[in-house]
C-alpha cells in the first residue's frame, strides 16, 4: 500500500443504453454480449443492471475493495444507479462536506459513491467539483433522466451512438459497433471528412470518429437524456490561460510563482499515489516523467519505474532513464523493442485503438505498459506538462516569425507564393510558407502530416473546401485577446492532447489492464500553470522555464536542461530498411482502392527509400489507416488477443 488513505475506485470500462421503447431488460442482454470487447479494461469482473428504460453494464479493474463496491452501484435506497470509470482524488473532502453540510450517509468508503452523492445534492453542478479523471453515467429512477460527464481534459473516453431504439454509451467504440444493429443505428464507415482530418492531423478530432454513426462526448462536457429524447450536451469546463505578468526585476514574485508550482505538483502527486495496490511510474529521459517519479518516490521508497527504447543510436533514452532512476533511488525495468516486434504487434494495437492514431510512440508505449503490468496495477506518467507549461519547441515559433508580423500584407503574401515555388525539402521553404500565414491558419497542433497537395495525390475524393481551420476556428475565436503562445496551448488542449496524447495513453495502458494516472492534468495544477506569462514558458533559450526552475533539486541535474525526446521511434530508418517489404505488403493487400490511390502510396514508400525526402510520418499514417480498415471495415484482419499476464474473468 503506497498511501494510508484508500480509494475505492475502478478504472474500467462502462456501457449504458437508454431506450425509446421501454426495453431495457432485453437490451441488457445486448450489453452483456458486448462487454467482452473491453475485457482488457476490466478483467476482474463484469456486471449489468436494468429497468424498463435503461440498461447499464460494467467491466471492472479492481484497484481496492475487491470483494465490495460492485458496479452498477446503487445510492439513496436505489433511486440512483451509477457506473463510473476513473479516479476522484478529492473524494475524501467531498464525502466530508456532503456528510457535514447535507447529512448524506454513505454505505461504502469510496469515490464512486461520492460522485453519485454529490449529484444527488448539487445536480450537474457537482461535476466541476470533481478533481480527477472520469467518465460516468447516473440513472435517476424517479426523474427518469440519465446524466453523464467526462473529465475536464479528456483523460477517459466516452463514445455514444444513437438509433431508432435509443442511445448507447461506452468506454470502447468497438463495443458500440457490436450493438449498432439492435440499436437501429448506422455505422457509415469510414467518414470521409473524419478521414481527411485524420490524414492531416494523425488523429480524428473530437467529437467525430471514423464511423459516422459513433461520436464522442467531448472533454469538459456533461449531458442529460430522457427516454425518447435527444441528448443535450453542456460544457462545464473551458480552459483559460489568464496570464499574469511578473513585474520586471521582481525576483521575489518570480520565486513565489516557482514555489507555487512545486507545491501544487507535490500535492497532486500525493493524491495520485493513493491506492491499495502497487503504484509505479513511467520514466523517460525527460523532466516531466522524472519529476513525477521523484515526487512519487517521496511516498513510496520502493517505487518501480519503467522505460522503453530501441537498439539504435539516437532513438533510445534507456541509459538516461536508468541514470535518473539511480539518482532518485528507485527500482527500474527496461523493455527494448525491435522492428519485428513493432510489425507483429501493430494490427493488435490498432484494434485496441478503436480509431486510427498515427503516432508511432504508441507502439513502444504498449510494450512498456505490458511489461509494467507484470509488476504493478497503476502507473503515474508525465502527460500534459508540455501543454500546460509551454514545453513544445513549436511554441517558440511566434518569436521567430515576429519579423513577418511587421511586413505589409502584400509582402507576406509574396513570401507565401515564393515558398510554393521552392523545391520540397529546401531549407527555408516552410519558414516562408508559415511566416506568410496568420497564426489561426498556420497552427493546428503538433502534428502536420499531409499538406493539401499531398492529400489530393493520395485521396480518391479530396475535398479542397475542408481544412484544419474547420477544427481549430472555434478555439481561436475564444482566445482572441491572449498571447500567441497561450492560444497555441489552448488549441493543443482541444486537439493534440485529447486527440493523440491521451488516446494513446489510455488505450495502450488499458489494453494491458493497467491504470495510468497523469498528475500534471489536475485542475489545481492547471490553475497555477495557466497564470504563467510567456516569458516563464519560453525564455532563456529553453521551454517550460518556470517548471524547470520549480523542480530544481527534485530532478537530477543531467535531466533538468536536456532536450525533449519522449519515446522516439526510428520509423524513418526502418521504413527504408527492415519495414520496407512489410509496408508494401500492407498497401498491396489493403482493400482501400476506392478511398486511396494505392499507386501513389507506393510511390511515397519508394521515394522515402531512395531519399532524401522523409515521408515516414505520412507513410505510417496511411499504414495505420489501412490496418484499421482491414480490421473494422473489411474484417479481413483479425488480431489474436494475447494471453494476459494477469487473471481475467470468464
Amino acid at each position: 500500500m503506497s498511501d494510508p488513505v484508500a480509494i475505492l475506485a475502478d478504472v474500467c470500462g462502462l456501457m449504458g443504453w437508454i431506450t425509446t421503447e421501454r426495453t431495457g431488460a432485453r437490451h441488457a442482454q445486448d450489453l452483456e454480449a458486448a462487454l467482452p470487447c473491453m475485457r482488457h479494461r476490466g478483467p476482474d469482473e463484469a456486471g449489468t443492471w436494468s429497468d424498463e428504460d435503461v440498461a447499464l453494464g460494467f467491466a471492472r479493474l479492481s484497484i481496492i475493495d475487491v470483494e465490495g463496491s460492485h458496479q452498477p452501484l446503487e445510492f439513496d435506497g436505489g433511486r440512483y444507479r451509477i457506473i463510473f470509470n476513473g479516479e476522484i482524488y478529492n473524494y475524501l473532502e467531498l464525502r466530508e462536506e456532503l456528510a457535514r453540510d447535507h447529512g448524506v450517509t454513505f454505505a461504502t468508503e469510496g469515490d464512486t459513491e461520492a460522485i453519485v452523492a454529490a449529484y444527488s445534492v448539487w445536480g450537474a453542478d457537482a461535476v466541476p467539483r470533481l478533481r480527477g479523471m472520469f467518465t460516468f453515467l447516473i440513472w435517476d429512477t424517479v426523474e427518469r433522466v440519465l446524466f453523464g460527464a467526462r473529465d475536464p481534459f479528456g483523460i477517459k473516453p466516452l463514445f455514444f451512438a444513437a438509433g431508432a431504439h435509443g442511445v448507447a454509451f461506452s468506454s470502447e467504440k468497438k463495443c458500440l459497433l457490436e450493438v449498432l444493429e439492435p440499436l437501429g443505428a448506422s455505422s457509415a464507415a469510414p467518414d470521409p471528412e473524419a478521414l481527411q482530418h485524420y490524414l492531416t492531423l494523425q488523429y480524428v478530432p473530437e467529437p467525430a470518429t471514423l464511423h459516422r454513426g459513433v461520436r464522442r462526448l467531448e472533454s469538459g462536457c456533461s449531458f442529460t437524456i430522457s427516454p425518447g429524447e435527444p441528448i443535450a450536451v453542456q460544457r462545464y469546463f473551458t480552459p483559460r490561460f489568464d496570464e499574469r505578468p511578473i513585474p520586471r526585476g521582481d525576483a521575489a514574485e518570480e520565486t513565489r510563482r516557482h514555489e507555487e508550482i512545486t507545491e501544487v505538483l507535490r500535492d497532486s502527486v500525493a493524491k495520485h499515489m493513493r491506492a491499495d495496490v502497487t503504484v509505479g511510474a513511467f520514466l523517460s529521459g525527460g523532466i516531466d516523467s522524472t519529476a513525477i517519479a521523484a515526487l512519487a518516490r517521496e511516498h513510496n521508497p520502493d517505487l518501480i519505474t519503467f522505460t522503453t527504447g530501441f537498439e539504435r543510436a539516437g532513438y533510445s533514452e534507456v541509459d538516461v532513464a536508468a541514470e535518473s532512476a539511480h539518482a532518485i533511488g528507485v527500482q527500474h525495468v527496461v523493455k527494448t523493442v525491435t522492428a519485428q516486434e513493432m510489425m507483429d504487434a501493430l494490427p493488435l494495437i490498432v484494434w485496441y485503438l478503436d480509431d486510427p492514431v498515427a503516432d508511432p510512440a504508441l507502439v513502444p508505449l504498449w510494450f512498456v505498459a505490458r511489461e509494467a503490468r507484470k509488476h504493478v496495477k497503476v502507473v503515474l506518467s508525465g502527460e500534459g506538462a508540455d501543454e500546460l507549461f509551454g514545453g513544445y519547441t513549436i511554441y517558440k515559433e511566434p518569436l521567430s516569425l515576429a519579423p513577418f508580423d511587421a511586413l505589409p500584407g502584400a509582402v507576406r503574401k509574396l513570401a507565401g507564393a515564393l515558398s510554393e515555388k521552392l523545391p520540397t525539402g529546401m531549407r527555408g521553404k516552410d519558414l516562408l510558407r508559415r511566416g506568410a500565414l496568420p497564426l489561426e491558419q498556420r497552427y493546428y497542433g503538433n502534428a502536420r502530416n499531409f499538406f493539401p497537395a499531398q492529400l489530393a495525390d493520395v485521396l480518391r475524393s479530396y475535398d479542397d473546401e475542408l481544412s484544419h481551420v474547420d477544427v481549430t476556428a472555434s478555439f481561436y475565436e475564444g482566445s482572441r485577446d491572449w498571447s500567441p503562445v497561450a492560444r497555441m496551448q489552448h488549441v493543443d488542449l482541444f486537439t493534440w492532447l485529447r486527440g493523440d496524447i491521451l488516446v494513446k495513453a489510455d488505450k495502450m495502458t488499458m489494453a494491458n489492464s493497467l491504470e495510468l494516472r497523469v498528475p500534471f492534468l489536475d485542475p489545481e495544477v492547471f490553475r497555477v500553470a495557466s497564470a504563467l506569462p510567456t516569458d516563464q514558458k519560453i525564455a532563456h533559450g529553453t521551454t517550460k522555464y518556470a517548471l524547470r526552475r520549480a523542480i530544481e533539486g527534485i530532478v537530477p541535474p543531467h535531466v533538468l536542461h536536456r532536450r525533449k525526446l519522449g519515446f522516439p521511434v526510428p520509423i524513418r530508418h526502418w521504413l527504408a530498411t527492415d519495414m520496407l517489404d512489410w509496408a508494401r505488403g500492407i498497401v498491396r493487400e489493403s482493400q482501400t482502392d476506392a478511398i486511396l490511390d494505392k499507386a501513389a502510396v507506393l510511390r511515397l514508400i519508394d521515394e522515402h527509400r531512395s531519399g532524401p525526402v522523409d515521408h515516414s510520418r505520412r507513410i505510417w499514417t496511411l499504414l495505420v489507416f489501412m490496418l484499421w480498415h482491414g480490421i473494422f471495415v473489411e474484417q479481413r484482419i483479425r488480431p489474436e488477443i494475447p494471453a494476459p499476464v494477469y487473471p481475467v474473468y470468464a
